[in-house]
């Protein structure tokens, strides 16, 4: 009954609707930008590394935009890059990855628009800078029930849907790798969570600013390394990837519908463009102004999709160790690796074994271990700002607004327990329910007000051009 609620939830929320107000959007930011995810590449690197501004009493009230960038790329870089990437070519063909691709293109600007807002909207709390998708919808459409409302699906979204999908995957692979019980796997994750998120947004950022792209870095070297082993099939991969897109292939035709939507389901869901996640960070960076943190948070959907991602996906086409299924029965439609059947944590472990003999389940359920513990921290992250906001200005709310937040901590740090221990399949379609609820309101929102963000990005070209070196 559980699992056919979730399933009629998730088709209502995932229609078609969706995906083309996702796709559109960022087609839309990309043409009013005038592409900036491509024309101000260079800026998005320089954005990245400005220092945290500080105000006239000389104190840091906010996060650096590396650091905002980090904590917003632990959000991206998680469970989606290795066990979502597999998701995705076991359900919707290798062609899910173009449509990955280009989700990731068009969610750059989109991630521009968000970020920039954020900064234009975001308020004062004694912890630090805060705000995101409430704010600017509060401040710039005058609609507080919305704003609100907001706050309270990102709570249910990333503090109660996406953390199990997080800690399902962990699970998964560390079973895989060392018959780890899920319950163990679940209780351990959320003990080192806890140690964490206890410490705050400095904390936070702290940790991710050290683990991120250490753990990204290290897992792009072994993917290169297999890849390079495969290199010759690189050309066909690349090849399929196009043709399977537009259902050319005979089994890419009968399940087109399910590449385009697994595509663009698994690149929201890992690159979070226009979910609001990334823009709640970006609200806690001080940075001299707005344009400079939207250009930071477009380059980190690059990082994650058209990096990360299409990292495992060449891994894994070219290794031949993933099937494809029939997403509403089950067949097994094409069987590369039919012994590893609809385990798709497996699909990128048998890639690496494939070169590196008995080290792919290893270092996988490291990998997935470290991307789930600083994602599941950026998703603390967003609800406990969630919360200040909606305490914000109220008299005497600061002693509710503790109380809420710790309630957040422990249900929080429960529900990665119990995604532990539930089966895969009930647990991916929560994830995607928690994704679509936040992406319908967040986009709509970004529609209406994208004019200041383009606003904005004009006004910091100008100085840029005034001022090249700042």
């Amino acid at each position: 009954m559980f699992e056919k609620i979730v399933s009629v939830l998730n088709d209502i929320i995932w229609s078609p609707a969706l995906v083309v107000l996702l796709v559109g959007a960022g087609l839309y930011f990309s043409i009013r930008t005038r592409f900036v995810q491509v024309r101000r590449f260079g800026l998005m690197l320089r954005s990245l590394f400005a220092k945290a501004e500080k105000s006239p009493d000389g104190q840091k009230h906010g996060i650096s935009s590396f650091e905002a960038f980090c904590v917003a790329l632990s959000g991206r870089v998680g469970t989606g890059n290795i066990v979502g990437v597999a998701t995705a070519i076991a359900l919707g063909g290798p062609g899910a990855i173009f449509w990955m691709w280009i989700i990731a293109f068009f969610g750059a600007s989109t991630a521009f628009v968000e970020s920039t807002l954020a900064q234009q909207y975001k308020f004062q709390h004694e912890s630090g800078f805060r705000g995101g998708p409430a704010s600017y919808i509060e401040k710039g459409l005058k609609a507080r029930w919305l704003a609100v409302l907001f706050s309270i699906l990102v709570l249910i979204g990333y503090g109660t849907f996406l953390p199990t999908v997080q800690a399902n995957g962990v699970a998964g692979a560390l079973g895989n790798s060392f018959s780890l019980p899920p319950l163990a796997a679940g209780l351990g994750l959320a003990f080192l969570l806890g140690l964490v998120i206890i410490g705050g947004i400095k904390s936070i950022a702290r940790v991710a600013s050290i683990v991120t792209p250490f753990m990204a870095l290290g897992y792009i070297v072994i993917t290169l390394i297999v890849i390079a082993r495969h290199i010759d099939a690189v050309p066909a991969v690349l090849g399929s990837i196009v043709t399977n897109a537009f259902g050319i292939r005979p089994v890419a035709g009968g399940i087109l519908g399910s590449t385009i939507m697994m595509g663009v389901k698994r690149g929201i869901f890992s690159n979070e463009a226009g979910e609001g996640g990334g823009a709640i960070v970006s609200a806690s960076a001080a940075v001299s102004h707005p344009a400079k943190q939207g250009l930071a948070q477009a380059f980190s959907v690059y990082v994650d999709t058209l990096l990360i991602c299409t990292a495992t996906a060449l891994m894994i086409l070219c290794s031949g160790t993933y099937n494809i299924l029939d997403a509403k029965t089950g067949e097994m439609l094409v069987a590369s690796s039919p012994q590893l059947g609809d385990n798709y944590v497996g699909f990128t472990q048998a890639a690496v074994d494939s070169v590196l003999t008995g080290f792919g389940g290893t270092f996988v359920s490291i990998a997935l271990v470290f991307f789930v513990f600083t994602t599941v921290m950026a998703y603390y992250f967003y609800g406990e700002s969630s919360i200040m906001y909606i305490f914000a200005g109220r008299k005497d709310g600061g002693k509710a607004e503790k109380a809420c937040i710790w309630i957040f901590r422990f249900f929080l740090l429960g529900m990665v327990v119990f995604g532990a221990v539930r089966e895969a399949g009930v647990i991916w379609q929560l994830g995607d329910v928690g994704v679509g609820l936040t992406a319908w309101i967040n986009v709509i929102a970004l529609l209406l007000l994208c004019p200041q963000a383009i606003r904005a990005l004009r006004e910091y070209e100008s100085f840029v051009k005034k001022n090249p070196r700042k």
